[in-house]
């Protein structure tokens, strides 16, 4: 028999926060190890719970829930979605805008396909979450990545974006707050973002899904906001991270400008969600309930809460450790520390990842998975309580010490 191969669509598509890594945490948990995983932001295993009153929403409604649903959505989903946008300034924003999805995962591949042809260039920032690089390049596009300045809060480069852009270039990616580093984008740099976007013809992506993780004086600025009704917007968000709601799978994208000129692509948007059939109906009966009712995440990302206490003495841990130095996260649920590659000896740091499983049971992802361009970062989740996280970062100390060159 001839070999069984996979596709080559998938030579360029890498997804490493669940890649080989992870693979050996899993041969070493077989061998009786206890891996603490913080390669994965996913609030559950953390002692994170969802609302009750998302979980009693879904119970109740679960009777009604055993049919298909209407591909972008139920109704009362998307109208709670579109009236969120409306009262934060969107006012055009219509039923018809939203598509439900599987998460923000399913519906970032979803338009991507229905977008992306053979050739096409779609910037993404670097470092990026990785799904947004191999979903380019499986929908047959080229990722070209532009540089977020670490000396500038890991802002968004807008001089590197610029010199990026060819006649391929159709699309700008914008993450904010950002996945892995924890950036919040003040509003000059959004409207930098957007008016790129403008002057070039570009459609913007905008990936929010931690728009309500935010600590200290950070303000989130929709990118839609800006790009107002002469350059098209997909804004991505969901109930994933804000409701500790992983496992359900409630995620919207909301399409908002000149939908006149987009009606052709928004066509293929559509055909693809019909032939999906839907998206899980028993979490879409979760998000109005979300949207409209009491906001438990700011019990958790001020101080004495637990998103913002374990960020900030992560970062504080990160930054005392030699040869370490961490710019301290504005938002989401992680850290994106930089190493001394001269002082650790590091030339490759997917070895420096899985040296560290080896030796000290902590399972985090290196910065080359997030399409960073030196092996000098990796990302740290900050879900664990304060204790735990005092451990595993102290065990990374001690590794980092016996590394010395």
């Amino acid at each position: 028999m001839r070999p069984i191969v996979q596709s080559r669509k998938l030579q360029h598509v890498r997804y490493d926060v669940r890649g080989p890594i992870l693979v050996e945490a899993q041969r070493l948990e077989a061998e009786g190890h206890k891996i603490l995983k913080l390669n994965i932001g996913n609030p559950a295993p953390f002692g994170f719970e969802a609302p009750e009153a998302i979980v009693a929403d879904i119970v109740h409604n679960l009777p009604d829930a055993q049919g298909y649903s209407d591909s972008r959505g139920i109704y009362s989903a998307r109208t709670a979605v579109a009236q969120y946008y409306q009262g934060r300034g969107l006012t055009e924003t219509a039923v018809d805008d939203v598509f439900i999805g599987n998460g923000v995962s399913e519906l970032i591949t979803m338009v991507l396909q229905a977008f992306v042809d053979e050739g096409n260039e779609i910037l993404v920032p670097a470092p990026d979450y990785p799904l947004w690089t191999g979903a380019v390049a499986l929908s047959g596009g080229t990722p070209v990545h532009y540089r977020c300045d670490e000396e500038n809060g890991w802002d968004p480069d807008l001089a590197d974006i610029e010199s990026k852009i060819t006649e391929n270039t159709h699309g700008l990616v914008v993450i904010n707050p950002n996945n892995p580093t924890g950036a919040v984008y003040n509003e000059a740099t959004v409207r930098g973002l957007v008016d790129i976007a403008r002057r070039h013809d570009l459609v913007l992506f905008s990936d929010e899904i931690y728009e309500k993780i935010l600590f200290d004086e950070a303000t989130h600025h929709h990118t839609a906001r800006f790009a107002g009704d002469d350059v098209l917007c997909l804004t991505f968000s969901g109930l994933s991270k804000a409701y500790r709601v992983c496992g359900y799978r409630a995620g919207w994208v909301m399409v908002s400008g000149p939908k006149h000129l987009a009606e052709d692509f928004l066509e293929g948007l559509t055909l693809l969600a019909n032939m999906r059939m839907c998206a899980n109906v028993p979490a879409q009966h979760a998000i109005q309930t979300a949207l409209g009712g009491y906001q438990s995440i700011e019990e958790y990302i001020g101080p004495g809460g637990r998103f913002y206490e374990q960020s900030k003495l992560a970062a504080k841990l990160l930054n005392d450790i030699p040869g370490v130095s961490c710019v301290e996260p504005r938002g989401a649920l992680y850290c994106f520390p930089r190493l001394d590659t001269a002082m650790y000896g590091i030339d490759d740091d997917e070895k420096f990842v899985i040296d560290l499983l080896r030796a000290k049971k902590i399972l985090v992802t290196h910065g080359t998975g997030f399409n960073w361009f030196a092996p000098d970062h990796f990302r740290l989740v900050t879900l664990p309580d304060v204790d735990t996280l005092t451990e595993a970062i102290g065990r990374i100390a001690d590794f980092l010490a016996t590394q010395r060159a």
